[in-house]
């Protein structure tokens, strides 16, 4: 595609002559191919603009930048790289969303275990389905593990259109606040929309409560097509923005609620909650559901809502829905069970929650599951939202009898100070040593060390106890420094549980 016909519609001051045929995209200067156009991003810890010279040498054609620089081939300069990148890269992979159906779910917790269940009802009704999200983008038998929850503008484009490719009609996306307030998403056109909730995170980056449910309202007001579909939690403080957005689309409203005397679309009449999983039964615009859903925990009750109400957007029958819900497999980290096949062992949950409202939804969904005490293992991670750590803290000292504060991803931050922050939370439990947790009612420790955290736990955890490990989920590293270091609470569990029965 001729450069000039990727920089049709912006607003872009084009410097130097020629005109030449651009057979790539790529904003790493590391990647760049002889025929590529080279797209300086700047990010939060490195600048585009400081790799041209590498970029030209390995045989970029075309640069796009914020500022001028001379260069021996053409260079456009915007305001802003990464939202003109969204347009050239709809274009040059020949807007592929509009061959697709969208389901776009956006919140704060909820988000993976929601688009899971879509893709499972999907499948269910015969679609041909792909998956965008925090632990990976899959379709078919292709895997990519996620780098970002929403992916870069570029890296969804392509994605769209190799699924399309593929032959899948239809994509459970999530969509997150980051994603849409730097466009990543624009050239997306949803036919449904789903909000889960809106609580306390990312406000390192948003500033405020108000600026970061803007910016998931953005997926109602601009992305969903008009008169396409609307799913939204009305137990959720952040209900009415969404539904004044939806409306303001001409959206058709699916309404979810956990009230059975709720005028919601969508309502949950009963259900009984269990570590196999929940029975559920929701009255539906197609009828009353009886639900086995294989996700462990009450607040899962939520997503299975949406998912439900998705369904029903999309027109899908009683019996489609059903199976989907049936058949959704374990989602990666999200209350997932580590050693249950092992004799005398404690029971062992590893979860993403990594907020205060979700560490609360998680815990208290536990806590009536558990036959002895509940342990908890909990870190916040650095170079974040410094607010939320000590309501973390509250949340886990709410519903645990043992909890053991650590390190999560502590990136540039020092680990010490983060816990630090997170100790005043924990003042309603009674501090102690690693070595008396186990006999201190209500005790809480700090350790640094997030495998001698999870080993401390395990150690001192008896066969009725159960022992939740919270912040990483499906994560497999540790971001230490700048460093990804490999770093599994799953894997850490297991091998904790193994020690502990040899």
């Amino acid at each position: 595609m001729r450069w000039s016909r990727l920089l049709e519609g912006l607003a872009a001051r084009r410097m130097g002559d020629g005109d030449p045929v651009v057979r790539g995209l790529t904003y790493d200067s590391r990647a760049v191919a002889p025929g590529d156009a080279f797209i300086a991003l700047r990010g939060a810890t490195a600048d585009g603009h400081d790799h041209l010279d590498a970029a030209l040498r390995l045989g970029a054609v075309a640069l796009l930048l914020e500022e001028p620089r001379e260069a021996p081939v053409p260079v456009a300069v915007v305001a802003d790289t990464r939202r003109a990148l969204a347009p050239m890269a709809t274009r040059f992979f020949g807007d592929p969303a509009r061959e697709l159906e969208l389901i776009g779910v956006t919140g704060t917790n909820g988000k993976t275990s929601t688009t899971y269940l879509v893709e499972s009802i999907l499948l269910a009704a015969g679609r041909k389905p792909g998956l965008i999200g925090t632990v990976e983008i899959r379709y078919d038998d292709e895997r990519a593990r996620a780098v970002n929850t929403t992916p870069e503008s570029l890296d969804l484009q392509r994605a769209l259109r190799a699924m399309r490719t593929a032959g899948v009609d239809s994509v459970a996306m999530e969509v997150s606040s980051h994603g849409l307030a730097l466009g990543r998403v624009e050239g997306c056109t949803f036919a449904v929309a789903a909000a889960t909730n809106v609580t306390q995170d990312h406000l390192d980056f948003h500033g405020d409560m108000e600026r970061y449910l803007a910016a998931k309202a953005a997926l109602f007001e601009a992305r969903l097509a008009t008169g396409g579909a609307a799913v939204i939690n009305l137990d959720d403080a952040s209900a009415t923005a969404f539904v004044r957005a939806a409306r303001a689309r001409d959206a058709r409203l699916f309404r979810v609620t956990r009230r059975a005397d709720g005028e919601a679309e969508v309502r949950l009449l009963s259900a009984t909650c269990r570590l196999e999983g929940t029975d559920a039964r929701v009255a539906t615009p197609v009828g009353e559901l009886d639900l086995a859903l294989p996700l462990l925990g009450d607040f899962n009750l939520e997503n299975a809502l949406v998912a439900v109400g998705i369904g029903c957007a999309l027109g899908l029958s009683a019996d489609v829905i059903r199976t989907g819900i049936a058949r959704c497999p374990q989602v990666p980290g999200r209350m997932e069970r580590v050693g249950a096949d092992q004799g005398g062992a404690p029971t062992v949950l590893v979860d993403y929650a990594h907020t205060p409202d979700a560490v609360d939804k998680l815990l208290a969904a536990v806590r009536p599951l558990a036959q002895g005490r509940l342990l908890t293992v909990f870190g916040c991670g650095g170079d974040r939202d410094r607010a939320k750590r000590p309501l973390m803290a509250e949340a886990a000292a709410r519903h645990s009898d043992r909890v053991i504060a650590t390190s999560d991803n502590p990136r540039t931050e020092d680990p010490a100070r983060i816990l630090a922050d997170v100790e005043p939370g924990l003042a309603s439990m009674k501090a102690c040593t690693a070595g008396s947790l186990d006999t201190t009612e209500r005790g809480c420790v700090t350790v640094v060390d997030r495998r001698e955290a999870i080993g401390l736990a395990v150690a001192i955890a008896r066969p009725e106890d159960t022992l939740v490990i919270a912040g990483k989920g499906h994560e497999d590293y540790q971001i230490v420094g700048r460093e990804k270091l490999p770093f599994d609470d799953r894997e850490e569990a297991a091998h904790a549980l193994r020690r502990r029965s040899a």
